[in-house]
């Protein structure tokens, strides 16, 4: 538990810094730049990670193979995993550029944004879209330096970024009236900078994690096994940010000030999130780098010990945020209405936020041993399509045809798939051990 709370704090502190950015630019567009531009800039979040987590799936199959390589004390398989990973991260950021600029409004289209919103909204996309090549090498080279126990210097290269993007989110917006193109370029910057922090940390490191820049390329053999864990991750996410894609676009039928008052809400939750998913994260790197060591008898303290923390975390934090919803809320917007719909919002999902950090927890401890396809099956049936199903039937009667019906459809979702996945490890797990059992008996015969 020390030891998890040690590598989890940083983490945390690191993830709220880089949730910050979006944060921030939602502050400023709402305070100084009126409601049709916070409903623009908030309402995008869902298209973002739609089209961004098939790469993130990937940094988590970089960071599962250089912890399992690291503890396993492999150099060669060490070295050959961080160039590929930081190949894959500048492919994938020049993609998603091409595709983001080119597609946004088309997308936002059939998502049906409020007219009002929708110009502001695609103008936001198409300039962050243009720094998604430094947005995936930060987080592919964090990645890695969680891999081998580094979560402190992440945390500093985003404090510095993210000082950097507010000035300048408040230079753009107030002084030079840029609206959301100031926020969105203000980001880009912030991001830039932290990237190239990165990039030079992970050049003065030592030994086979130190990044050679004339060594980028692809490993055959690491990209197989980064994609047999990192793909069924990112498939994952981009079903799941479909999902929330088609919410979104539930809660947009409901007009401007229930849209502004879900992004200000869906926002102040995202702090309660990552600080949860601190304890996914460092439950990824913990089972991976004990399970490539060999140490399977602290596998089971490694998921008692993410579970509590993650309840702890989400129950304390999500509570505090509901208890204080108007205030904080106010900090986003003056509108009485626009807070009052974002505290309808708050008062389903903040209370039972904790569901999702330990579904989310038995997610990183299957990925940690190697199992990845499983909990994107279980993930996908469990969340997406009880999601779906619900926002198909039940929102669909007259009398439920509401948004907290929708909002609902969250600790729903949290709760059935967290017991299937602890059903899918405990079955593992079981597993696992007659493999062991049936080795030692081998190895005595010989």
């Amino acid at each position: 538990m020390p030891k998890m709370l040690k590598f989890a704090v940083p983490l945390m502190l690191s993830s709220i810094l880089q949730l910050l950015f979006n944060a921030a630019d939602v502050v400023v567009v709402g305070k100084f730049a009126g409601d049709n531009a916070l409903a623009a800039v908030g309402c995008t979040g869902s298209l973002i990670n739609l089209l961004i987590n098939l790469f993130m799936g990937l940094s988590v199959g970089a960071n599962v193979m250089v912890a399992r390589h690291f503890g396993a004390k492999q150099e060669d398989k060490l070295k050959k995993s961080v160039h590929t990973s930081m190949f894959i991260s500048i492919l994938g950021g020049i993609l998603l550029t091409a595709v983001g600029v080119l597609f946004t409004e088309g997308i936002l289209g059939l998502m049906e944004t409020p007219e009002d919103v929708l110009p502001l909204a695609a103008l936001y996309l198409r300039i962050y879209f243009m720094g998604m090549v430094p947005n995936m090498i930060y987080n592919f080279g964090s990645a890695i330096l969680r891999a081998i126990g580094d979560t402190k210097r992440p945390m500093y290269f985003l404090t510095l970024a993210g000082i950097i993007n507010v000035c300048l989110n408040l230079l753009f917006v107030i002084c030079f009236e840029m609206g959301v193109a100031g926020v969105a370029t203000a980001t880009v910057i912030a991001q830039t900078i932290s990237a190239v922090l990165v990039v030079i940390c992970l050049m003065r490191e030592k030994g086979a994690i130190r990044l050679i820049l004339k060594d980028l390329k692809i490993d055959k053999k690491e990209l197989l096994a980064i994609l047999r864990i990192g793909l069924p991750a990112g498939m994952q996410g981009c079903i799941f940010s479909l999902s929330n894609v088609i919410i979104q676009k539930s809660v947009n039928g409901f007009g401007s000030i229930t849209v502004s008052g879900n992004s200000a809400a869906a926002n102040l939750e995202g702090f309660v999130y990552v600080s949860m998913n601190a304890f996914h994260q460092a439950t990824i790197s913990f089972m991976s780098q004990n399970y490539g060591a060999g140490r399977y008898d602290r596998l089971k303290k490694i998921v008692i010990s993410g579970l509590l923390c993650a309840t702890a975390v989400g129950m304390t934090f999500g509570n505090l945020e509901y208890f204080l919803g108007s205030t904080l809320l106010g900090i986003y917007t003056s509108s009485e209405n626009v807070i009052a719909a974002g505290l309808v919002r708050m008062s389903i999902i903040c209370t039972t936020y904790f569901l999702c950090g330990i579904m989310d927890v038995m997610v990183g401890v299957l990925r940690g041993v190697g199992y990845s396809f499983v909990p994107m099956i279980v993930s996908l049936c469990g969340v997406c399509g009880v999601r779906l199903t619900w926002l198909f039937t039940v929102f669909e009667m007259e009398e439920y045809h509401k948004v907290e019906t929708v909002y609902i459809s969250y600790p729903i979702s949290w709760l059935f798939t967290f017991l299937i996945h602890l059903i899918s490890y405990l079955v593992i797990n079981k597993k696992m051990k007659n493999e062991r059992k049936l080795l030692q008996l081998t190895q005595k015969a010989e």
